[in-house]
């Protein structure tokens, strides 16, 4: 298959994710004219039966390193163009690639730790102090739905590692409506079967009947989200659930969602 039409589906994402690291469509665009005329000098840098996105996020990381970005206030914002929804600049510049490729691009931190030809320990610290970052300004409630006690601490203690504070934890259906009340937390995180016999997706459907706020499942069974009858969920998570998944999903959500900044 020719490179152009191996790469060309990728092109919208390296833009976005360029322009969102430097703050700037021209600076961004200039970067992924610098990758694209690496690649056709030297064809040999996208050898097939690879993974063509990451490798081509590797070869523009390799790019902006061995030509820094001057950063400035605002900059890293997530949509170019756009005001930038946190201040970043206090972000080292690996960490705010970390972090884009990790939140924006969907990369695991094993892959983006491959892209930016670095130690998966290294990025996982680095991604930990961005998120710790983001939780700084824009702190909020999040309500967990799990009628597992083991997991539902493993999830509060992680929610808190995070900056952020949990508003309660519902085992029912009755549970989670009643705290949803009382405390109007800016996210959930949900299961799907709980203590009673009663529904996740039901608690959920409720809440949002009343709200707008991002909700993360957290499921051993995706297939009852997964159906195509009914608007599926933006975030999910199968059980049993990597942490770094989840962490990586709520920054995701306060990232994108003004309802869950608002509520911050």
């Amino acid at each position: 298959m020719p490179i152009s039409d191996r790469i060309g589906p990728h092109l919208p994402a390296l833009r976005r994710y360029a322009r969102a690291l430097t703050g700037t469509q021209p600076s961004g665009d200039a970067y992924v004219a610098a990758t694209l005329e690496t690649i056709l000098i030297d064809p040999s840098v996208m050898p097939e039966g690879e993974d063509d996105k990451a490798r081509l996020f590797g070869l523009l990381s390799r790019i902006i390193s061995s030509l820094p970005v001057s950063v400035s206030r605002g900059a890293g914002a997530i949509s170019p163009g756009a005001e930038a929804p946190f201040d970043l600049s206090g972000v080292p510049p690996l960490g705010r690639q970390a972090l884009l490729l990790a939140t924006v691009e969907g990369f695991t931190v094993e892959k983006t730790a491959d892209i930016l030809d670095a130690e998966t320990s290294s990025i996982r610290t680095l991604l930990d102090a961005a998120f710790a970052e983001i939780a700084a300004q824009a702190e909020t409630g999040i309500m967990i739905i799990e009628d597992e006690p083991l997991i539902a601490l493993d999830l509060a203690h992680m929610v808190n590692g995070m900056g952020h504070r949990v508003t309660g934890i519902a085992r029912t259906q009755a549970e989670a409506e009643m705290l949803w009340s009382d405390s109007r937390p800016g996210l959930v995180l949900a299961d799907v079967r709980l203590a009673d016999g009663s529904s996740g997706i039901d608690a959920v459907n409720s809440i949002l009947a009343r709200t707008d706020i991002p909700v993360i499942f957290i499921t051993a069974y995706p297939e009852r989200l997964l159906t195509g009858e009914r608007p599926e969920p933006a975030f999910l998570v199968s059980k049993p659930f990597n942490p770094e998944q989840v962490k990586v999903l709520i920054n995701q959500a306060l990232l994108f969602t003004p309802q869950a900044r608002a509520a911050a």
